[in-house]
């Protein structure tokens, strides 16, 4: 599986956190990879992006419980139902983050999926990070980091980015995964969305 970060600069940054995300890998995955493509050419060369799109739902700092975080991480997943996301438009989050995003819809199974995982780590002492409130959660996935740019670089970029997207890309998303930074790379784990199936 293509890991989602590999730039080292990146890597360090995310040493001993921990994240639960969704990889879209169908339409909606297409359209990332497209969307991508084309703000790349136009940005300034060497700006760090993700190599595939990914939802994030969750991030940790628990480098020294990660197996206890993927046990709660499955336990959540498997009373979940497969999750759809849909992109509604290329949009950004704006300084100090300035990056580029495919905006998602707040879908019902989305919206439901991250309340859910909130209600499971509140019974937990976990610690969270970056975490906000669902009304104030953004979905997205990250198309480039632009944080390296001036501000006008940045308003401009956005300027001519920022669109709505008619019809929008859909796709239905059966596992999450479990990824987590240690020693200088990306590791990760899918972790199936639903009840696991009995052995035959």
């Amino acid at each position: 599986m293509r890991p989602f970060m590999t730039d080292p600069a990146t890597l360090a940054s995310l040493e001993g956190q921990q994240y639960v995300v969704l990889r879209p890998a169908a339409e909606v995955g297409a359209f990332y990879a497209t969307q991508q493509r084309i703000l790349l050419e136009r940005l300034p060369s060497g700006l760090p992006h993700p190599n595939t799109g990914h939802v994030t739902l969750r991030g940790f700092a628990e480098p020294d419980r990660v197996d206890a975080l993927r046990d709660t991480v499955r336990s959540w997943a498997a009373a979940l139902d497969p999750i759809e996301v849909a992109v509604e438009a290329i949009d950004g989050f704006p300084a100090p983050f300035q990056v580029l995003i495919a905006r998602l819809r707040r879908s019902p199974a989305l919206t439901a999926a991250y309340a859910s995982l909130t209600r499971t780590l509140d019974a937990t002492d976990l610690e969270r990070i970056g975490e906000l409130a669902l009304d104030d959660w953004v979905f997205h996935l990250s198309l480039v980091y632009c944080a390296a740019l001036s501000d006008d670089e940045w308003r401009a970029h956005l300027d001519a980015s920022r669109r709505p997207i008619a019809p929008a890309p859909s796709e239905l998303i059966s596992a999450a995964e479990f990824v987590w930074y240690s020693g200088g790379a990306e590791h990760s784990e899918i972790v199936p969305l639903g009840p696991a199936s009995p052995l035959a």
